[in-house]
């Protein structure tokens, strides 16, 4: 692809030729039924997929995950709180920002909850940037959804750029950095063998596991730019809460 434009088509081909196949896999949600443009959605096999991304070596050192507000992988927050991970979510769409949940300061009866989007937010911790640079200090690892995946661990999301503007955000306070291992998980019919040039702001996954397999990336592509303030969509600094945050730590209060 040779501009933004094109690719940004390219992608959005790809991900209708995706989702008419991943309907057939699917669960709906109650909110958005099979709207994919508007969440990313859970798919029978996911709790198999999740039984092999938590049996990679990265799971298991990881002490502190970040996990992507996403459908197939709420199983995956609740096996983290299980397994005495602390986990750092967003809110659907990044609007309410960063939420902790530690399970060592949230009842065992209420981890499950704790690791639902409905929930999380009842018992779970609202963090700033500030509050996640002083007291994480560091991210293990970062797991995602997506809505399809090339062997190169580039994604094809919901085209909003959610994931890599966590990411950048993260990236920006220093509690990630370019070997912060990626995993996406997804349902095999999401992975194509399809080319494409990534943008600059593109977070490649270093692992991408499937209903069947795990697929390991060579070199997957990290962003080290942060947020590009100019190229941010004018409505996202309005929506998103910690965006402002950093910016005014960028820049200081206008």
């Amino acid at each position: 692809m040779s501009s933004s434009t094109s690719s940004g088509s390219h992608k959005s081909i790809i991900r209708n030729k995706v989702w008419s196949q991943l309907r057939q896999v699917a669960i709906p949600d109650p909110r958005f039924h099979y709207n994919y443009s508007s969440f990313i959605a859970d798919f029978g096999g996911s709790s198999t997929a999740t039984d092999l991304l938590t049996s990679l070596p990265a799971y298991k050192n990881a002490e502190i995950l970040f996990v992507a507000p996403d459908n197939c992988i709420q199983e995956l927050r609740h096996r983290a709180l299980i397994d005495g991970k602390t986990v750092l979510v967003t809110t659907y769409g990044i609007r309410r920002g960063f939420w902790l949940l530690d399970p060592r300061g949230i009842l065992e009866k209420k981890w499950e909850i704790a690791s639902m989007l409905d929930g999380m937010e009842r018992v779970g911790r609202h963090v700033s940037l500030a509050e996640i640079k002083s007291l994480l200090k560091k991210i293990d690892l970062m797991v995602t959804g997506t809505g399809a995946i090339n062997y190169q661990g580039l994604r094809f999301g919901k085209g909003h750029g959610f994931f890599d503007l966590e990411w950048a955000m993260l990236y920006s306070i220093g509690v990630i950095d370019g070997i912060t291992q990626t995993v996406a998980l997804a349902h095999e019919c999401q992975v194509l063998d399809e080319e494409l040039v990534g943008e600059e702001w593109d977070t490649g996954c270093d692992f991408i596991v499937t209903n069947q397999r795990v697929i390991e990336v060579n070199r997957a592509s990290k962003p080290s730019c942060g947020i590009l303030w100019h190229n941010l969509q004018s409505e996202m600094l309005a929506d998103i809460e910690p965006l402002r945050e950093l910016k005014d730590m960028q820049y200081g209060r206008e």
